[in-house]
């Protein structure tokens, strides 16, 4: 459904992304990783028609997203941005209700059809019970899960996420890996940016690794998070075994075997 090639994007005339590749298909979870300033959210936001590209091509079902501006781009794709605005005064219902905006004209009421997408949105999001709730009351993972909820009452066949799981704790990015996990089992297209490789191994169907701008290696998590990769691309010592990344912390000591402790 989705195919970036060969992205280039420059800000501030300094290059942040060059020959950067991403696809992904219905059905599947696509974990965008790389060390910090590799290029990852750059890409991600290239890839939903946020940032403009100084070359190469982002096509939406074969389409250019060029020709996808607007209402048109909204209906195919929904973002989920790291930090999303909180304004003063708003109740989750009312802010699950904006992602209807793509369906709704210049001057038309939300209908019956556009009141049940958002309360199917809140449900499967989890935000059903404090659907009253102001914003700004909300914990950082029930308020991540609100901002999926938005994405969701879009109705568009995919998700892009930028660090969803950011400055969450464990028991709320076990949640939101459990939502996002089932969202691509249900048929939509979802990628994410993720900092924890542990993570991005356990529920994602294919890695993308950045480094320096670029797409370095691209494919299922255990064929492509090699010991040689990591030690490349993180310059650590560590390994990817049942699911589970284990890292050698202190680095290697001269005659002395490292212990691997598990992160995950």
């Amino acid at each position: 459904m989705l195919a970036v090639h060969d992205a280039v994007v420059k800000l501030g005339g300094v290059e942040i992304l060059h020959g950067a590749h991403l696809a992904a298909a219905p059905g599947r979870l696509v974990a965008v990783v790389g060390p910090n300033g590799a290029g990852k959210s750059t890409l991600v936001r290239a890839a939903a028609g946020i940032q403009k590209l100084e070359s190469g091509t982002v096509r939406w079902d074969g389409v250019d997203v060029a020709a996808l501006r607007g209402r048109k781009l909204a209906k195919l794709r929904a973002f989920v941005p790291q930090r999303a605005r909180v304004p003063d005064g708003v109740r989750v219902h009312e802010a699950v209700a904006i992602g209807r905006a793509p369906h709704l004209g210049p001057l038309s009421r939300p209908t019956r059809a556009d009141h049940d997408a958002v309360e199917r949105a809140m449900g499967r999001a989890g935000v059903l019970a404090f659907a009253d709730r102001r914003l700004n009351t909300l914990s950082g993972g029930e308020l991540q899960r609100v901002q999926v909820a938005v994405a969701l009452a879009q109705e568009a066949p995919a998700l892009l996420a930028d660090e969803p799981t950011s400055a969450l704790d464990l028991g709320a990015t076990s949640t939101m890996a459990r939502l996002l996990r089932g969202l691509a089992d249900d048929g939509l297209t979802v990628v994410l940016v993720v900092h924890d490789l542990a993570l991005a191994a356990a529920v994602a169907d294919e890695v993308v690794v950045v480094s320096h701008g670029r797409t370095v290696a691209a494919g299922p998590p255990d064929t492509v998070l090699t010991e040689s990769l990591l030690a490349e691309v993180w310059q650590v010592d560590a390994s990817l075994a049942g699911g589970a990344l284990h890292v050698d912390w202190l680095g290697r000591t001269p005659g002395r075997t490292p212990t691997k402790e598990p992160l995950a």
